[in-house]
C-alpha cells in the first residue's frame, strides 16, 4: 500500500492562519495610505461589484452547464467554471484585498480559463498521487483513437451490410 504524503493538511492550516494575518496587514497599510473611510468604501464597492459579477457569471456558467447536459456532453469545464464562480464570489464578499484579487481572478471571464487550467493541473496531480487511473495525456497521442470492436446486435442479421461505428469524441483543444 502506498503511503500518502501528508503535506496538504499542514499547508491548509498555515493558509488558514496566514491569510487573515496578511489581510489585516494589507487593510492597515491601505487604511494608512488612503484613510479608513476610503478603505471601507473600496471594500464595499468591491463587494458590490463582486456580487454583480457573481450573478452575471453564475448565470452564464449555469446556462453553459445546462447546455452541455442537454447535448449529452460531459460538462467538466462548465462544472469547473461554476465552482470557480462560486468560490470567487465568496472571496469577493469577504473583507480583504488579497481575497478580492483571487476572487476576481476566479470570476473574470478573461482570467478564469487560467484558473480552470490550474485547478485541472492540481486535481490531476492529486489523482496521480493517489494512484488512480487517468486519461491519456493529449501530449502523447499519435492521432490514433484506441478502442475495441464489439458486435452490434442490430447488425447481426446482415453481416455483409454497411457497418456503423457509434461513439463520441470529445476533443477540447
Amino acid at each position: 500500500m502506498r503511503r500518502r504524503s501528508g503535506w496538504l493538511l499542514p499547508v491548509l492550516i498555515v493558509l488558514l492562519v496566514a491569510l487573515p494575518i496578511v489581510e489585516v496587514w494589507l487593510l492597515i497599510q491601505v487604511g494608512e495610505q488612503i484613510g479608513v473611510l476610503a478603505t471601507i468604501g473600496v471594500l464595499v464597492v468591491e463587494a458590490a461589484v463582486g456580487a454583480w459579477l457573481m450573478k452575471r457569471e453564475g448565470t452564464r456558467a449555469w446556462t453553459a452547464l445546462n447546455g452541455a447536459l442537454q447535448t449529452g456532453r460531459m460538462p467538466s469545464a462548465e462544472l469547473t467554471d461554476a465552482a470557480l464562480v462560486l468560490v470567487g464570489g465568496v472571496l469577493l464578499m469577504l473583507p480583504g484585498f488579497l481575497s478580492d484579487v483571487i476572487g476576481f481572478l476566479f470570476l473574470l471571464p478573461l482570467t478564469r480559463p487560467l484558473a480552470r487550467k490550474l485547478v485541472g493541473y492540481l486535481v490531476a496531480r492529486r489523482v496521480n498521487s493517489l494512484g488512480l487511473p487517468t486519461p491519456v495525456s493529449r501530449l502523447h497521442t499519435d492521432g490514433v483513437i484506441r478502442g475495441e470492436t464489439v458486435p452490434d446486435p442490430d447488425q447481426s442479421s446482415d453481416p455483409g451490410g454497411p457497418r456503423t461505428i457509434r461513439g463520441e469524441i470529445d476533443d477540447q483543444r
